[in-house]
């Protein structure tokens, strides 16, 4: 199919690696490949370096950490998976153990290894394989570590009249300092949200003790003379008797005509003029009496640093005797000193730094270093003169504005690197606990790291990260684009994160600074909606975890190709243009005037106005929004539901790459690993079903790639790789070899493109039903494999093992003749519900029995009878092929005879496999012999079988080692069967179907062929959709594809349609007048032929009678999704009932029933329906006695008695007797 492109314009960059932000933060979370003393300090190295080194409460030893290094994988990946464990490499790490000594350093007593843990490994496809099953670490959105200001929405204005702030300073770890001011305007603060406390008092805690020292940061000072005009002012410093040195006014205090008298007596006219403080601030045209800093300071108490530290300390630990070392250590490390305890992190260092850049420089300050992550007294007294500043009315000027926490310079991403060194380090801190125990206690000849350390709990918190940690997911694997979607997923959710009840509709919106960096269009619909998000195509994460997206530089109007990847917060003060925005050959804006962003305002702007340019139309929207052609003309909610739809399409035994595309589906299936890519450029050697050899073009080396066949995923989707290059074919590395599941030529194909009519059918395409036709069942257009898994273990009980066999009691034959002699089921038996698939037996509990059958007991051995049948059999509702069956065994549980049986069994199979490969050589040489070539192509032959007898060998000795070493099986688990049941499901009535655009339907009924409307050249249309469905819900895209999809169609084109970026009405009206010129040409007749609206006169396939109105057709992308009805159908007669409330079941799990509610018995009680009422709410449900009565009435031919009491109204009955009311049931 030959593919025409509609962009106007084409991308600048080319897509980026789309799981580049998971496999960039493993490896800087691991560094494994560079030396220990040329690490950075992030990831593992800086969860050792933060908690080591420790020293002994006694101060006697000291253990340091040294360097880590990681050990061979246990498992490969594919083992992992096949043997249920984790894929995981252990991590040791080397400490050495100091002794203290009474002169001089430290002596050294030992330097050892230590194991750690088994630290899980991330996948060539960014997955974690847990148990034996691929897991993915979502990517968490936080509030970013830093400074910020907000407005307090309790008591907006104080009585001065002035807007109340209150401001943050939040960590990365370690006490929030809250700033905040009550109606009098006076300035309090709290840590660690416990009493609030003077703000002074915080100043003199942190060093400022002196009054004077404390209005210097926040007030000029002017001296004026010492008259009547000083009256009212306030003081700056003390007022000081020169010769007594006695203090006759304290600073902070306001000059009355009292103290003017006071001071002009007792100075006997020495002191001509007083230092008071300036508390008028000119702002703009008007003046701000600043007051705050003076009211707080007169009700300060405390004087000294001492005391501010010991009432700090009373404050926050509530205690009433206090050591004063106690209290300067605590409050120190609280937030001052320890970065252990409290831990501002780089992005928080950096955020403050640039916040108060312009009033450290104000103040005089020394901008603190990025490596400083505590607290300083320059951040303090910073936050406290913004806020005032703030609170003054000051806010617009010299860039003092309060801060949005929903903006993306407010919040930051927490990738699994970082996740995995925070588990990291709270493992290390409770093993640190357990390990200064022991080395309090420890003799000089034990004194060893290995003999100190408990690994215990970091094994422990790693294990439960990764298996039941909240932003530790089992992969969404239904479909390539499901894999990738979620590996880039962002959630507000998890730990340190919001909670969805808690979460308020400001975090779900969008905001303008999601532009380029998270997608506006893909969140779930429910409960979850926007706080579970997704990256936008080009967005990518910097090192202090913001998210940035690249832009084009434009100087003087001009666009360059120049690259710039931007955060939000150095945006805003940008103009930026659309990418969409015309320009000519030298980079020129074509227009006076084009289309822009600043901040969140759209703006038209002259071109010397711009400073930058989008990159692409694709930056704003995610992966599976921008496979949706034609986005722009749907509506954003039916967007939303077609992105998320397509990640449900289940994988179909033949897709087609749609005929109406966007051009990034190659991208999604080389990026995801769908698709089998070539490592390097050369030739294909040899092809077949299970493996692609391919010699290197440079080197000459062989690679071979196995293909995976027929494997289940685990959402039960089958994948399965078939190669698409043939033998002799010539590849470039990066070429796609093998297709995946959904892909079709080494591109993402989720459906099948059908030819659909939109009209109403005889009430049968009602609301969303859809109309099919047999077609698609007879062609297996939307067939499906589904694979599904059952697990039979055989355990060891009280009574004894369990056992798996073939001998179980009362079983006829014809039920087990698809078992071989162990009691498995063989590979390739079709199954139905019932069928046993394992043979299981367990020994039954001992029964009474005389000393007689004991004596025969002895002499004859056990009766069969005492072991019942537990087979594993298949469910209901599934029928199929048995695909695979995996057997794992303890190898103490084998005989020496069963070994060698395997043995035999391994060695048969590869010799078969050996054999088969001559044979392929040998034809090989007979042709050639016949051609010029001959000398080289022998040579090819050659290398291709010794590099496949080397494969066999490695396989079969891996097989045997297996066998010796014998399976890691669970405590009380002797053997553990798998058996692998493949089902072709068929489309059929009640399936879910949907197109792109949000455009879901159920299948209401499939109609043969002949019966479907067909066009006048007699072509019968496959699907009919209700054409009801489009206006209201304004999915307009879809009438567009399917437009251009019936041209596509015709002139076996592929149309590239990128989103914002595709063909216009106009383009689409000519390509149907182009494809319609084409058939004529090829002697199609006019009148067969839509109008250029893609309308045409149906026919009913019943009657031939043509339709009254013209009917718009076309070719349109179809999924099938994997709600699919097999799954859903479910029905119940008598069954299981809960231990509580006697009642039945719900669900199909369970085998349960349908309940039936209040409003159901209001619509029976509407009909007067009594007795089938009385039956719903008494036998059918929870009469326990009655529902056995009804049962011996129905055998036996009786007439039906009368109902018993319910359950639960006995329950009521004893409710109300708690209550202390005496209930007597009287008739």
């Amino acid at each position: 199919m030959k593919r025409i492109s509609f962009a106007k314009f084409s991308p600048v960059i080319k897509l980026p690696d789309l799981i580049e932000v998971q496999k960039d933060s493993f490896v800087e979370f691991l560094q494994a490949n560079i030396p220990p003393e040329k690490r950075k300090l992030q990831g593992l190295q800086a969860s050792f370096l933060d908690v080591f080194p420790i020293a002994s409460t006694n101060g006697e030893y000291i253990l340091e950490f040294v360097s880590y290094e990681l050990a061979k994988p246990k498992f490969t990946e594919e083992e992992a998976l096949l043997t249920d464990s984790n894929y995981a490499a252990p991590l040791k790490a080397t400490f050495r153990l100091l002794a203290k000594q009474e002169k001089g350093a430290p002596k050294e007593i030992s330097e050892q290894d230590v194991y750690v843990c088994d630290l899980p490994l991330m996948t060539k496809k960014a997955t974690f394989i847990i148990n034996g099953v691929e897991r993915v670490v979502v990517t968490q959105m936080h509030r970013s570590p830093g400074v910020i200001f907000e407005e307090d929405e309790e008591t907006p204005i104080s009585i001065y009249g002035k807007h109340l702030f209150f401001a943050r300073i939040i960590p990365y770890r370690g006490a929030w300092v809250e700033f905040e001011y009550d109606d009098k305007n006076i300035l309090w603060v709290r840590i660690d949200k416990k009493k609030k406390f003077l703000a002074t008092t915080l100043l003199r805690a942190i060093g400022i003790e002196k009054d004077s020292d404390i209005l210097k940061f926040f007030y000029k000072k002017e001296n004026i003379p010492l008259s009547e005009a000083a009256v009212g002012r306030i003081l700056a410093e003390d007022i000081v008797d020169t010769k007594t040195g006695e203090v006759l006014a304290e600073t902070n205090r306001r000059i009355t005509e009292d103290l003017l008298t006071l001071l002009r007596a007792n100075a006997s006219g020495k002191i001509k003029s007083v230092a008071v403080i300036i508390t008028e601030i000119p702002a703009g045209e008007s003046v701000v009496k600043d007051m705050t800093i003076s009211e707080t300071l007169a009700l300060d108490k405390v004087k000294t640093r001492n005391d501010a530290i010991m009432y700090i300390y009373r404050q926050n630990r509530a205690m009433e005797y206090v050591k004063p070392d106690q209290a300067v250590e605590y409050f120190e490390n609280l937030i001052l000193k320890n970065p252990k305890k409290y831990d501002l992190s780089k992005v928080g260092r950096f955020k403050i730094n640039r916040k108060f850049k312009k009033i450290f420089e104000k103040l005089g300050f020394e901008i603190p270093k990025e490596t400083k992550k505590t607290l300083t007294v320059e951040d303090i007294v910073a936050t406290m003169k913004y806020m005032i500043d703030l609170n003054n009315g000051l806010g617009s000027a010299d860039d003092r504005q309060i801060d949005d926490i929903d903006h993306l310079g407010n919040r930051r991403i927490r990738a699994v690197g970082e996740l995995l060194e925070n588990q990291m380090r709270i493992g290390l801190a409770h093993m640190v606990r357990l390990t200064r125990e022991k080395m309090n206690s420890l003799e000089r000849a034990q004194a060893t790291p290995r003999n100190i350390l408990n690994t215990q709990p970091v094994i422990g918190i790693i294990k439960k990260f990764f298996g039941t940690g909240q932003l530790s997911q089992y992969m969404d694997q239904i479909n390539p684009l499901a894999e990738l979607t979620h590996k880039r997923r962002l959630s507000a959710l998890g730990p340190g994160g919001l909670h969805r009840k808690r979460a308020g509709f400001e975090v779900r919106d969008v905001h303008y600074t999601h532009y380029g960096r998270i997608c506006p269009i893909e969140t779930p619909e429910g409960a979850n909606i926007g706080l579970i998000t997704s990256l936008a195509c080009y967005s990518r994460v910097n090192e202090y975890g913001l998210l940035e997206t690249p832009y084009r530089k434009v100087v003087k109007g001009r666009v360059t190709d120049e690259i710039e990847y931007m955060t939000a917060d150095k945006e805003d003060a940008l103009v930026i243009a659309q990418a969409n925005s015309p320009i000519d050959k030298s980079g020129k804006f074509i227009t006076n005037s084009v289309s822009s962003r600043h901040g969140g305002e759209f703006i038209f702007v002259a071109p010397d106005k711009i400073d930058y340019m989008d990159i692409s139309p694709l930056q704003v929207v995610s992966t599976s929004a921008a496979l949706i052609p034609f986005l722009e003309h749907d509506d954003a909610n039916r967007a939303l539901m077609g992105s998320n739809m397509m990640r449900q399409s289940v994988p179909l035994i033949s897709p087609e790459q749609p005929v109406v595309a966007t051009g990034i589906e190659d991208n999604i299936a080389v990026d995801t690993g769908a698709v089998v890519v070539s490592e390097k450029s050369g030739e294909v050697l040899s092809v077949d079903s299970r493996q692609i050899a391919i010699k290197d073009k440079e080197t000459g080396v062989i690679d071979v790639y196995k293909l995976k066949k027929f494997e289940r995923s685990n959402q039960d989707t089958c994948i399965n790789q078939a190669p698409i290059v043939k033998k002799g074919d010539s590849v470039k590395k990066g070429q796609a070899i093998a297709d995946g599941a959904s892909t079709k030529d080494g591109s993402l194909a989720l459906g099948r493109n059908i030819l659909v009519a939109f009209m109403s059918w005889e009430g049968y395409n009602y609301e969303d039903a859809i109309l099919v036709s047999e077609k698609l069942v007879r062609e297996d257009m939307l067939t499906s494999i589904h694979i599904q898994e059952f697990v039979a273990e055989s355990r060891d009980t009280k009574m004894g093992p369990e056992e798996i066999t073939k001998d179980i009691p009362n079983v006829s034959k014809d039920a087990m003749l698809n078992l071989d002699e162990n009691g498995v089921i063989t590979v390739g038996s079709n199954v139905e519900p019932g069928d046993i698939l394992v043979g299981k037996i367990t020994p039954k509990g001992d029964q009474q029995t005389t000393p007689e059958e004991r004596l025969l007991r002895v002499i004859f051995g056990k009766k069969s009878e005492e072991a019942k049948d537990v087979s594993l059999r298949v469910p209901p509702g599934v029928y199929g092929k048995v695909s695979d069956v995996k057997i794992f065994e303890r190898k103490e549980k084998l005989s020496r005879e069963e070994m060698k049986k395997r043995v035999k069994e391994i060695e048969a199979k590869y010799k078969k496999e050996s054999e088969n490969a001559k044979t392929v050589y040998d034809e090989t040489v007979k042709s050639v012999r016949s051609q010029k070539s001959k000398k080289e192509e022998l040579l090819k032959a050659k290398e291709l079988f010794k590099k496949q007898q080397e494969e066999i060998k490695k396989a079969e000795r891996f097989e045997k080692d297996a066998l010796k070493t014998g399976d890691e099986l669970p405590i009380s688990v002797n053997k553990i069967v798998k058996v692998y049941i493949a089902t072709t499901r068929k489309i059929q009535v009640g399936d879910k179907i949907s197109g792109r655009h949000g455009n879901k339907g159920v299948v209401a009924k499939i109609l043969p062929a002949e019966d479907m409307p067909y066009l006048p050249d007699g072509t019968p249309v496959d699907m009919i959709i209700s054409p009801l469905s489009v206006p209201s819900r304004m999915n307009v895209g879809q009438i567009l594809e399917m437009m251009l999809g019936w041209a596509g169609i015709q002139m076996n084109e592929q149309a590239i349609c990128p989103v914002f970026n595709s063909a216009k009405e106009q383009e689409v009206k000519q390509q149907i007048a182009l494809a319609k010129k084409h058939l004529i040409s090829k002697g199609v007749r006019k009148d067969f032929l839509p109008d250029d609206s893609c309308r045409i006169t149906l026919y009913d396939g019943r009657t031939g009678v043509p339709f009254s109105e013209k009917i718009t057709i076309g070719y349109m992308y179809i999924m099938k999704l994997a709600h699919l009805v097999d799954d859903k159908m479910h029905a119940r007669s008598t069954g299981p009932y809960s231990l509580i409330t006697r009642q039945p079941l719900g669900g199909k799990a369970h085998g349960g029933g349908q309940r039936m509610g209040e409003m159901e018995i209001w619509a029976i009680e509407g009909y007067g329906a009594a007795h089938t009422m009385q039956e719903f709410l008494t036998i059918k449900s929870d009469d326990v006695a009655g529902r056995t009565k009804m049962y011996e009435a129905i055998i036996n031919g009786k007439p039906i008695t009368q109902m018993g009491v319910p359950e639960s109204f006995k329950v009521l009955v004893k409710e109300l007797q708690s209550l202390g009311l005496n209930i007597e049931l009287l008739k």
